[in-house]
């Protein structure tokens, strides 16, 4: 006699279940097919590998969480094989950015394969741009400000961009009016601004020369709170990735960076300080949360002017002691780098155990207690910008750009390397000039500051995949003035890119082992 489980039951069981076991089990029969497709198991899956907690069963429309899930994945696969000919690129003249670039498209899960590559910028006649990668061209442009721009951030999940300019003014745009939909005078310098959408609404943290951290709603700009946090500066916030925690570091050399629990930054209570706690290290000249354990975050610390540099890794908790609630800091591990070895400007993370960074030319995978697991020498010239996700590790020099993407679920080789990207189309700038790379642009932040003027851009495109890369060049004028030029990319969903494939790949032996996740009777094609 057939026993036929409910459906709860089983799907308590199939939540045990890794991708592939549950695109197993759901060829059985149709109660196990139904279960095994449910949203509830697929949302899990897609929380679990990307950060999508915003996205509503509403948002997907008519599609499913497998569908969307099965879709991301497809991309990644084609990513991670992308080839050196699968790039293209495209020349665009009479373009000009100058100081930040962030990424501006929407929502970084999507089914719309048609979706534009947005990236937004500062021009020097004081305009806040926006510009599509893939058809290299302004697609719009802010009037003409009194004052030049100083900070730029954006909230792609709703399409706003927020700026600070040098008159202390914070301003929301949504890149389509003309004047922005809210401003806010600020009373000193801001150093720092983080955008991100909770449980409770979007909002800005905003940290300034004062050392205060104000707390703002968005697109509105009204303001929720303001803390002290440092009697200097504050030159970084961080917000973990459930956007539970809020790393603030003050000017290196004076405080002890701190540790809030953003929801009494976003719900203040009358009367009482918000809750948070130190780290006990000073010296911090950077920090990454970890993707995986949301309650983790590593510092990277300098001092002995430049002779030490120890990275420390702590977890945060809230415990519950005498009727009040604290949080508390843990160090769990610390390591000392060798002292040949150039104190890094980033620092990435993932699974909770591995650190990555570079240090001249190399890119270093280290576990959190100090024992050197991979050395990358990808680079001739030493990398000057670096960007770490969940999935993928991204480096950049002045001749090439290189990917890589991480193994799933920490186990060696850990990270791999993906597709490497050399400088081979400077035959195509024209006579005189120089080309680069020096910025590299993800949907959250850009990775450092545009400080150079873009006169020629070149773009990599392809209009079948989200992957693009912009290019810029080193000028000479006609009296013999210098004028200086960056690169900019931007990587795709999750990533934004430097370029996109011309075409899926997959080998052949990797054909029927992805079956399954692509979906029976789809081929990404093979390498040639």
């Amino acid at each position: 006699m057939e026993v036929r489980l409910p459906d709860l039951a089983l799907k308590r069981i199939f939540s045990f279940l890794d991708v592939f076991s549950l695109l197993q089990v759901s060829q059985v029969n149709k109660d196990w097919n139904r279960v095994a497709d449910s949203n509830y198991l697929w949302r899990a899956h897609s929380l679990q590998r990307w950060d999508c907690s915003n996205i509503t069963d509403r948002h997907l429309g008519a599609f499913t969480w497998k569908q969307l899930f099965l879709h991301q994945r497809r991309k990644e696969l084609r990513l991670s094989l992308a080839q050196p000919d699968n790039f293209t690129y495209k020349i665009t003249k009479n373009t000009a950015y100058e100081a930040g670039l962030a990424y501006l498209s929407g929502n970084s899960f999507t089914m719309d394969e048609q979706e534009k590559s947005i990236i937004c910028s500062v021009s020097p006649k004081k305009e806040l741009c926006a510009w599509d990668v893939q058809e290299g061209t302004t697609i719009w442009s802010s009037p003409v400000q009194k004052f030049q721009f100083s900070n730029l951030v954006t909230l792609p999940q709703m399409h706003l961009v927020i700026t600070e300019d040098m008159s202390k003014m914070i301003k929301v745009w949504n890149c389509q009016d003309r004047d922005p939909l809210a401003t806010f005078p600020m009373p000193e310098t801001c150093y720092c601004m983080e955008a991100h959408v909770t449980k409770d609404g979007p909002f800005l943290m905003v940290g300034d020369a004062a050392g205060d951290i104000y707390t703002f709603t968005l697109p509105e700009l009204r303001d929720v709170s303001k803390v002290t946090a440092f009697q200097c500066a504050i030159v970084l916030l961080r917000c973990s990735p459930d956007k539970k925690w809020v790393f603030a570091c003050g000017t290196y050399s004076c405080a002890f960076p701190q540790v809030f629990l953003a929801e009494d930054l976003l719900r203040p209570s009358e009367g009482s300080a918000p809750l948070s706690t130190f780290l006990p290290h000073k010296f911090c000249t950077t920090a990454c949360w970890n993707p995986k354990m949301k309650n983790r975050i590593t510092l990277m610390s300098e001092n002995d002017r430049g002779k030490k540099t120890e990275i420390i890794t702590f977890d945060l908790t809230t415990r519950n002691t005498g009727g009040q609630t604290v949080v508390q800091a843990c160090e769990i591990s610390r390591f000392q780098l060798a002292p040949h070895l150039k104190c890094p400007f980033w620092i990435g993370a993932s699974d909770g155990y591995l650190v990555v960074f570079p240090s001249g030319p190399y890119l270093l995978l280290f576990s959190i207690t100090g024992f050197l697991l991979q050395r990358f020498q990808d680079h001739q010239t030493p990398i000057n910008n670096f960007w770490a996700d969940a999935l993928y590790v991204l480096t950049t020099s002045e001749d090439s750009v290189h990917l890589y993407l991480w193994e799933e679920g920490g186990c060696p080789p850990y990270l791999r390397s993906c597709c490497h990207l050399d400088n081979t189309w400077r035959d195509h700038v024209p006579h005189g000039c120089a080309s680069y790379f020096t910025e590299a642009v993800t949907p959250t932040r850009p990775c450092s500051g545009v400080k150079e003027r873009l006169s020629q851009s070149c773009s990599l495109g392809y209009d079948g995949e989200t992957m693009r890369l912009s290019q810029g060049a080193d000028t000479t004028s006609p009296c013999g003035a210098k004028a200086s030029v960056q690169k900019q990319y931007s990587l795709p969903r999750g990533l934004e890119a430097l370029a996109t494939l011309r075409k899926p790949l997959v080998p052949n032996s990797l054909q029927t082992g992805v079956t399954g996740l692509l979906g029976s009777g789809s081929r990404l094609g093979t390498t040639p």
